[in-house]
């Protein structure tokens, strides 16, 4: 019987898998340019890779996370090293305050190719925590703010210049929220869109030197 997936495991199981990708020939990707394909193809493969070693519970990223097992909660997140970022389904403001909701694991590549083949280097491998899922700048200032003193109006006021999606009722319950329960400090770059657009170049670079942000590199 198959062992069951862990964290640990998990975060071994990418390593493993970039090492070995890194060294094949990825001939079905000659040629192609679409970001969205590529991570695609390389999501697949590597819940291929967890199914044969692991039981594991396969999630649909149509439908929700890649692995949505109750011990695991993770989404998966494929993309190029020239510019490291994609995008997450949005559910509510909150998110950019208080995090995802789910972990992050991370993969970065730099795809080369040549007339009969395609290589993906894994330039990175990083897996964050739910708990830093948050973005930098708003939770930085939000934890200066209340170390400073701030009231319920000074939040606010905060929530409306930085743009957080929400109207009155939802900057109110925002701000009672984190005035009751201080931000933990997070890492990506949270852009506003019809989607979340995570950006990953903080935490890529950040090499270990925060808990809930692993990193790897090669």
């Amino acid at each position: 019987m198959k062992p069951v997936l862990t964290i640990d495991k998990l975060i071994d199981a990418a390593c493993q898998f970039c090492n070995i990708e890194s060294r094949e020939n990825h001939t079905e990707l000659i040629g192609v340019t679409d970001g969205k394909a590529v991570g695609t193809y390389v999501e697949h493969k590597f819940q291929h890779f967890l199914k044969e070693r692991y039981t594991v519970c396969i999630g649909s990223s149509a439908k929700g996370i890649d692995l949505p097992g109750d011990d695991i909660q993770t989404d998966i997140k494929v993309t190029s090293i020239t510019q490291p970022q994609s995008s997450c389904p949005f559910k509510n403001a909150r998110q950019k305050i208080f995090g995802l909701g789910y972990n992050l694991l991370v993969f970065v590549y730099d795809k080369h190719d040549t007339r009969n083949s395609c290589t993906l280097h894994f330039t990175h491998c990083t897996f964050i925590y739910k708990e830093r899922t948050a973005d930098f700048t708003i939770t930085k200032r939000l934890r200066e703010m209340i170390n400073d003193g701030a009231n319920k109006e000074d939040i606010i006021g905060f929530l409306q210049d930085k743009g957080v999606p929400g109207d009155e009722i939802v900057y109110n319950d925002l701000a009672d929220e984190i005035l009751n329960s201080t931000p933990v400090q997070g890492y990506l770059t949270i852009s506003n869109a019809l989607q979340w657009r995570l950006q990953y170049a903080r935490v890529i670079e950040l090499n270990n030197r925060v808990q809930g942000v692993i990193n790897y590199e090669w």
